[in-house]
């Protein structure tokens, strides 16, 4: 296996250039390498849930700057402009802000819901008449 951990060495892109040329010379090896990519999850689909070797976890703020960095050169991400750039971070923060608003005004509804259905629930079971109390002993019943 030293020739996959040399291509996971240059990543997905020379995993599929090998499996497009094996399919060229000999359809049956590029078949192959499909499906090891695949099922070894180097595709980033299958038994892996979607997240092959090179998925990147993080929050939503670090797979952007992580993006940023990668798209944006050596500067990190900046344009160049500092104004646009403290215009964006200050963009950025305040959607993110409301994004946390809304989930806590959701977890809020959702929670607000459970009680009024359970108040309701509740209040049904007050009102049913009571049970009559079982009794352990039997009933004897005149014999005539």
């Amino acid at each position: 296996m030293e020739l996959a951990a040399k291509l996971d060495e240059h990543g997905k892109m020379a995993w599929i250039a090998v499996m497009v040329l094996s399919f060229i010379v000999f359809w049956p090896i590029g078949l192959a390498i499909l499906a090891y990519m695949l099922w070894s999850g180097r595709m980033g689909c299958g038994r892996h849930g979607g997240r092959g070797r090179w998925h990147f976890e993080g929050t939503r703020r670090e797979r952007h700057e992580r993006r940023d960095r990668w798209f944006g050169g050596r500067n990190g991400g900046s344009s160049g402009n500092v104004a646009f750039d403290e215009y964006r971070e200050e963009t950025l923060k305040r959607l993110e802000d409301e994004q946390q608003e809304f989930k806590d005004f959701l977890h809020r509804l959702r929670h607000a819901k459970d009680k009024a259905e359970f108040d309701q629930f509740m209040d049904e079971r007050r009102r049913r008449p009571p049970e009559p109390p079982a009794t352990d002993e039997p009933t004897l019943q005149p014999q005539g």
